[in-house]
């Protein structure tokens, strides 16, 4: 943290005002006292509101300081910390230039949970008040108490059932494909891709409670025979109570001038993010236009043509975009969509996967459940040799472990080597100055 000493700054200002001024009375002394808060709080107790996620929630002011002198160009930052905190990772907020920054439930619930707040836990924070001077040199206010209860950010619509079988990724011994809650009381749906083989519904991850169909009619039954099904990408929906399902092809993805594949496709694929129920794709686009369509099909397709951020089935109605990276996130419930730019797109490249860079880098995709910046590279099979971190499939940024501490760095001979087998690889990058990775 930024530090200053208010008596060698007018003695600073002193010397400065001296070599330039001959007349004694033209010397500018700063104002030993000047100061900025505390921070003035409109509320110190609040339980956020997720419902109320986009309205005022808070709102802090602070004063003006008195240097005593004309100080110019002058920043203000609002840091948030634990109670127990020393601000040495605070949240920061940019303060403005009017002395009074309101902040909305949303605004503060993602404060407290960046700083490891749990939710419905009601939390004391601290918030002080940055006086920016130069990028050397701040003053801070004393700081304010603030107690909040967040509320969780994502959805849980996880559940005791899962898809298990020779068709799946895991095949018989799991862990299982998902089920996840629906609107409907008992109704389960899980969105996976299959191999030609043959599946089973069980609980828990374990054959307790497993169902099959043992006259193939779309009714499951306890223990039931195996269901036989084709390679394909396919959503399954079953009930709980009537024990009835189905299994029907379903895919959607992003088709266009801008994609890899053009307006041929084949599509690039969304993936179905529970944590917020909206289908998300981490993509590279061209210039040109783009459309999001189902089962790699023209029978059911989407376009914006207000662009206003609501899909339509309009003519003329492609989605115009620039070139760049982009998370594209669709909510199929109200057919709301948004491309959001992203500078960097992680990758793995190594002897260990790809030949340092022969096919495209193993790509990383955001871990959904939470709002830190994490990426997951999820079962790659990697050979015994050596690997790096780098974005966008070039060498511009790349990150490998010099030491090896689990730190990611930038400094020469600094591979990662790993045996060969199936790894899971988290990238930690919450903390830009400080990102690290975990690899299992």
């Amino acid at each position: 943290m930024k530090t200053i000493h208010t008596k060698i700054l007018v003695i600073l200002f002193a010397v400065a005002a001296l070599s330039s001024c001959e007349d004694d009375s033209a010397i500018t002394v700063m104002n030993d006292s000047a100061e900025t808060g505390p921070a003035q709080l409109s509320i110190s107790n609040l339980v956020l509101q997720k419902e109320s996620e986009d309205e005022t929630a808070l709102t802090i002011d602070f004063l003006e300081p008195d240097f005593g002198y004309n100080a110019g160009s002058i920043g203000y930052q609002l840091l948030f910390d634990l109670e127990v905190g020393d601000f040495s990772a605070p949240e920061i907020v940019d303060g403005g230039s009017e002395y009074s920054v309101s902040l909305t439930h949303a605004e503060l619930n993602s404060i407290a949970l960046n700083l490891g707040a749990e939710p419905g836990t009601e939390t004391s924070l601290k918030v002080m008040i940055e006086t920016v001077l130069s990028t050397d040199s701040s003053l801070y206010s004393e700081p304010s108490a603030l107690t909040l209860t967040p509320y969780a950010s994502i959805l849980d619509l996880s559940s005791i059932w899962g898809l298990v079988g020779s068709a799946t990724v895991n095949g018989w011994d799991g862990p299982d494909m998902p089920f996840y809650k629906t609107e409907t009381t008992d109704e389960f749906v899980a969105y996976v891709t299959l191999v030609d083989g043959a599946i089973k519904i069980r609980a828990n991850n374990d054959w307790t409670v497993n169902y099959g169909d043992n006259e193939s009619d779309g009714t499951l039954d306890s223990g039931g025979n195996d269901i036989l099904v084709t390679a394909g990408t396919y959503r399954i929906l079953f009930n709980a109570s009537t024990l009835s399902y189905s299994i029907v092809s379903y895919s959607w993805g992003i088709v266009g001038s801008a994609t890899t594949n053009g307006w041929d496709g084949p599509d690039m694929p969304l993936t179905y993010d529970s944590y917020s129920d909206q289908w998300r794709a981490i993509v590279k686009l061209s210039a040109g236009e783009i459309k999001i369509r189902a089962n790699n099909d023209w029978v059911t397709n989407y376009g914006d043509v207000e662009l206003d951020g609501i899909l339509d089935t309009e003519e003329n109605n492609n989605i115009s975009v620039s070139s760049g990276n982009y998370i594209v996130t669709v909510n199929f419930n109200d057919l709301t969509y948004s491309l959001e730019p992203l500078d960097n797109i992680w990758g793995l490249v190594g002897s260990a996967y790809n030949n340092w860079g022969e096919t495209p880098d193993a790509q990383f995709t955001r871990d959904w459940s939470t709002e830190n910046d994490i990426w997951v590279l999820d079962s790659v099979t990697l050979l015994e040799g050596d690997f790096k971190i780098r974005a966008n499939n070039d060498w511009a940024i790349s990150y490998g472990d010099a030491e090896p501490d689990g730190i990611l760095d930038t400094s020469e001979n600094n591979n990662i080597s790993v045996v060969a087998g199936t790894y899971t690889i988290t990238l930690d990058f919450s903390n830009p100055s400080n990102p690290t990775y975990t690899i299992e």
